[in-house]
C-alpha cells in the first residue's frame, strides 16, 4: 500500500471531492501485519476504496490531531474533514473492516 510521507501529501490525499481511508500504523505493530494479511478480502468485497497509509510514529502530532490512539486506526476523509474512525480494537477481523467500510464509504 502506498505510504504517505509529508504532511503536504497527507493534506492533499484528504482533501479528496470523494471519500478516502488513511489507515495510521507503525513498523513494530503486530496487528497492522495481521490487517495486511485480510485487506486483500477486505477489497474483494468493498470495491473502488482509496487506501493509504501514514506512520504514526512519524506524524505524531496528525495522530493526535485525528484523535488517532491505537493502531491500526482506519480513518475515513473527504474533502479535507474526517467522516468516520474505525479505532485499532474493532480493527480485529475482516468482517470488522468490511462493516466499517461498507457503512462509511
Amino acid at each position: 500500500m502506498e505510504q504517505l510521507k509529508s504532511k503536504e501529501e497527507f493534506q492533499q490525499f484528504i482533501s479528496s471531492k470523494e471519500p478516502v481511508v488513511v489507515k495510521f500504523v507503525t513498523d513494530w505493530c503486530p496487528d497492522c501485519k495481521r490487517m495486511d494479511m485480510f485487506l486483500p478480502t477486505v477489497f474483494e468485497e468493498v470495491q473502488n476504496v482509496t487506501m493509504r497509509e501514514i506512520d504514526k510514529d512519524q506524524f505524531p502530532e496528525l495522530a493526535e490531531q485525528y484523535d488517532v490512539m491505537g493502531i491500526p486506526s482506519l480513518l475515513v476523509f473527504k474533502d479535507g474533514e474526517k467522516l468516520a474512525h474505525l479505532h485499532s480494537a474493532n480493527a480485529k477481523t475482516p468482517e470488522q473492516v468490511i462493516e466499517f467500510l461498507s457503512g462509511s464509504l
